[in-house]
């Protein structure tokens, strides 16, 4: 398989329709053009139309299973196979506060599963209703939980090969474990897709406090705010509801919340720690990126697009359009295709291992 090739934003004042693309020097599984929806141009707009526009995801029952990432506290994941397990397996990480039942984790299992692949739908742990199971929280830096998911279903199910993939909190997880197995990954470990990934986690923070994004962090702040009460009231030994009285960011959240019962310091200990651009240039399989320049608050820095450019596994695409893990785009036609590029895209750079 040819080396990547780095693929960067297009010229300034070039035509918006030119995006990023082709991925690969030996021509195969290219990346396509991503052309927004018409009338769903600009950043907040995408973003609030992948939350908002309805799909319709069709989807196997899949086996349920609880899965053991530290003693005693397991995650759910939802696990769909092929009849050979030996298929290919797609591992998918939803973002903060999602869930396996988010709709981009259901429309990637549904394109993986058509693709011949088997995918889990993994949930972070507190997530998919798993509050009550243990006094824990779930956090940017938990990426060993991702790896004992995989070890498992290597161990469990004997299956051969596996890629991961994740979106926004859970690209941050996914790149991150990929850079901390380095040349020492899993021989059955065979690539590593994000989108919108949250990898300069203190930046994201700070851009979600902007005046333009200060809805998104109400919606954060609101759900964040929900589940610690809820965790609060099955460990209340554990956990003291006080702490959250004047917290009005989403870094103050971290600061008081998450680095207190997480192990870190204060907020800026845990962005520095948690954060995958730390390692992101020790990723030693083949990696995809896809970033969106108009995501309204994921900030990818300078340093870190050095690291990634700079590191010849990884491609990297970012539009110019497509907001937060949106890319809602034209149909083109194709009935079995809605329009959710990115989750297209994916699934693609995922077949080059089949």
């Amino acid at each position: 398989m040819g080396t990547p090739e780095k693929i960067l934003p297009s010229e300034p004042g070039a035509d918006s329709s030119l995006e990023s693309g082709r991925a690969d020097r030996t021509g195969k599984n290219e990346t396509s053009v991503f052309r927004p929806r018409r009338c769903l141009r600009g950043g907040h707009l995408q973003t609030l139309a992948a939350f908002f526009l309805p799909r319709r995801i069709e989807l196997a029952p899949s086996e349920r299973r609880l899965i053991e990432v530290e003693s005693g506290i397991p995650v759910l994941c939802h696990c769909h196979w092929q009849n050979d397990k030996r298929a290919l397996t797609l591992i998918v990480v939803h973002g903060l506060e999602g869930s396996s039942e988010s709709q981009y984790m259901m429309g990637i299992a549904r394109n993986g599963l058509a693709a011949g692949m088997n995918v889990i739908r993994m949930n972070q742990r507190n997530c998919g209703g798993m509050d009550h199971c243990a006094p824990t929280l779930y956090n940017s830096s938990r990426s060993a939980d991702i790896a004992a998911v995989a070890k498992h279903v290597v161990d469990h199910d004997q299956v051969p090969s596996f890629v991961l993939a994740g979106f926004s909190m859970g690209g941050n997880l996914v790149l991150k474990l990929a850079g901390e197995w380095g040349s020492d990954a899993p021989k059955q470990f065979r690539g590593v897709a994000a989108v919108c990934p949250a990898i300069n986690l203190a930046a994201g923070a700070d851009a979600l406090h902007e005046p333009a994004n200060r809805v998104y962090e109400y919606y954060f702040l609101w759900q964040l705010f929900r589940r610690y009460r809820r965790k609060a009231g099955f460990f209340p030994e554990s956990f003291d509801v006080a702490r959250l009285r004047g917290i009005r960011t989403l870094r103050e959240f971290d600061d008081r919340i998450t680095a207190y019962y997480c192990g870190f310091s204060g907020a800026a200990d845990y962005y520095a720690r948690a954060s995958a651009a730390n390692v992101i240039d020790h990723i030693a399989k083949p990696a995809f990126i896809i970033h969106s320049g108009n995501d309204p608050f994921v900030r990818i820095l300078p340093e870190t697009r050095g690291k990634i450019t700079g590191n010849r596994n990884i491609t990297y695409i970012e539009t110019e359009d497509g907001g937060h893990c949106a890319f809602v785009g034209d149909r083109d036609g194709d009935p079995n295709y809605d329009g959710r590029w990115a989750e297209r895209e994916v699934v693609e750079f995922a077949k080059r291992f089949r």
